[in-house]
């Protein structure tokens, strides 16, 4: 395997109401479903369809959300030895309740997500070895997220963390990263400087490189990306598309972008590439039901060249 996605994967639960009930008010909703999603999950499905040789490395519960979400990874391709069952916890949840406003109310169980421990991860570290690239993100526990990136680094693979959902970073853990990929509101967060345009974003990668990433790159949504490495600074124009749903539109960045590096692309090429899916995803509604195939960037990518 080329690239090895490790995190978490949770099934959404989402209910339209006319509003979100309030404490001990039942409030009859309209349709529902059930949706695949979770960053890691998002981010390896996006790997995947994207034309990557990926391993997903995952833990669901013994349980018909467990059952399902395993099914739909083994018809997206991905080698079932690394999806793993925990015996105890449940498949992570979110219920999600959307207003006819567009508010919504999310209450996330990860449930089996924060039990991929270390220990879980140890049987793969040969396969691990041989990869050019591992990600991760933050909804698995921290101490895994530092094993791995630590024991990427001791073995000269390349590490992307995905620094989201958003909270601080030992150094030890920043030092042992390769690339880095906040958003602005991440990127604040870790850094303390408020990311009100470029320059500002410039600031906070450069205080991320003090800290020992090697390279920094900033999403910042409609306005784009900054790379910002040891060789300079580049901030690259996003693809403009009517949004009618942005969620995991930075999953589908992150997985792309890792897949275009272990291809050898260049970072100009690879957040062309990324920013190209990330468009596409943001036309169409839902998590995984939003991810591009490799096929259709490469039509975006040539029809924007063409206009």
């Amino acid at each position: 395997m080329e690239l090895v996605v490790i995190g978490s994967s949770n099934v959404d639960l989402v209910i339209t109401l006319p509003k979100i009930p309030a404490i001990g008010e039942t409030v009859l909703g309209g349709k529902s479903a059930m949706i695949f999603g979770g960053k890691g999950a998002n981010q390896a499905v996006t790997a995947i369809r994207s034309g990557g040789d990926v391993a997903f490395i995952t833990k669901l519960g013994i349980d018909i959300f467990g059952e399902n979400t395993k099914a739909h990874f083994l018809r997206e391709g991905f080698p079932e030895k690394y999806i793993l069952k925990d015996q105890h916890e449940a498949t992570g949840i979110a219920q999600i309740f959307v207003s006819a406003k567009g508010e919504n109310s999310i209450a996330v169980a990860p449930g089996a997500n924060m039990h991929l421990l270390p220990a879980d991860i140890q049987p793969f570290e040969a396969e691990i070895k041989k990869a050019k690239l591992v990600l991760a993100q933050l909804e698995i526990p921290i101490e895994t997220v530092e094993y791995i990136a630590a024991f990427a680094a001791r073995n000269q693979v390349k590490f992307i963390l995905n620094p989201a959902p958003a909270q601080t970073l030992s150094d030890a853990l920043l030092k042992n990263t390769w690339l880095l990929t906040p958003n602005e509101t991440e990127a604040e967060i870790l850094t303390g400087i408020k990311i009100t345009g470029t320059d500002t974003a410039e600031k906070a990668a450069e205080l991320l490189l003090q800290k020992g990433v090697q390279h920094v790159i900033i999403t910042m949504g409609e306005n784009g990306c900054l790379l910002h490495d040891r060789s300079g600074t580049v901030h690259y124009k996003a693809y403009r598309e009517k949004a009618v749903d942005t969620t995991a539109a930075g999953d589908v960045f992150n997985g792309v972008l890792a897949v275009a590096i272990t291809k050898g692309f260049s970072f100009a090429n690879a957040i062309e590439t990324a920013s190209a899916a990330a468009a596409i995803s943001v036309t169409r509604h839902g998590a995984q039901s939003s991810i591009p195939y490799q096929d259709e960037i490469e039509e975006y990518l040539a029809s924007a060249k063409n206009t």
